[in-house]
């Protein structure tokens, strides 16, 4: 019974973090087209249709539908589905590392569903709206009074320890980073505090570098093209607020 228990708490974890991932999906569609992510029904992209509940439930509806809406048939994005799974998962793994449904696993799965944001509009449109970076901020100053973390000297150092360096490599070298890049990792600085902003920054310049490095090599780009590197300082966020205190500390135990 107890097991019983257990499955049903970790299930109803997934449906909340699905749910509201859900809703990010919205953001994301809608933030860059100029509507609004809070009014309006959800409707059917490609005919326009209202969508009903049954067709608005996180992942099962997407299952059902066999990935297509059911008015005109059109292809529902596989993308969106993984959203949503991505937001279960990602509930489920911040009550398993901070001891379920505390204040820390909160403002950890807030920051999550705001890097997500950041990441597929990035993808989607090569920005980052201003607001993002302002709201981790919110995120890093309720964690100074929440729950215990790098003090605020450490918060303060976090918001300049890479993103100094990197507006002043973009001032040296024209394109070497975007503005919204370095306004995500002043932001994320905050939160983070400056360890482990250090950690965040590294993963993320080391993906996104071994990413270019291969477009390279394949021959999709050029020095000139540009990509979007703000979902790999995002993952490199994520990371760091997981695995970053292990990952500092194994890194200073080799030298």
């Amino acid at each position: 019974m107890l097991y019983i228990a257990c499955a049903v708490l970790w299930l109803l974890r997934f449906a909340l973090g699905a749910s509201i991932f859900s809703f990010l999906g919205v953001v994301i569609w809608r933030l860059p087209r100029g509507e609004s992510a809070a009014r309006g029904r959800s409707h059917c992209p490609a005919c326009g249709r209202t969508l009903s509940a049954a067709e608005l439930v996180p992942c099962l509806s997407f299952l059902v539908q066999g990935g297509r809406c059911r008015g005109c048939g059109a292809r529902i994005p596989a993308r969106d589905f993984w959203l949503e799974v991505l937001g279960g998962g990602g509930v489920c793994a911040c009550c398993a590392a901070f001891g379920g449904e505390t204040a820390r696993a909160a403002l950890t799965f807030a920051v999550l569903g705001i890097l997500t944001v950041v990441a597929f509009m990035d993808i989607d449109t090569l920005e980052i709206y201003d607001r993002f970076p302002a709201l981790l901020l919110v995120c890093g100053a309720a964690a100074q009074f929440v729950f215990p973390g790098p003090g605020l000297k450490s918060r303060l150092l976090g918001c300049v320890i890479v993103s100094l360096p990197m507006l002043l490599l973009a001032l040296v070298v024209p394109g070497g980073f975007g503005g919204g890049d370095i306004k995500l990792m002043f932001g994320a600085g905050f939160f983070l505090g400056a360890r482990l902003t250090v950690v965040a920054a590294f993963l993320g310049i080391l993906l996104g570098g071994g990413f270019g490095a291969l477009l390279l090599a394949a021959k999709k780009a050029d020095r000139k093209t540009r990509f979007a590197f703000g979902p790999f300082l995002c993952i490199g966020i994520a990371a760091a607020m997981f695995f970053g205190e292990r990952l500092a500390d194994w890194y200073i135990g080799l030298l």
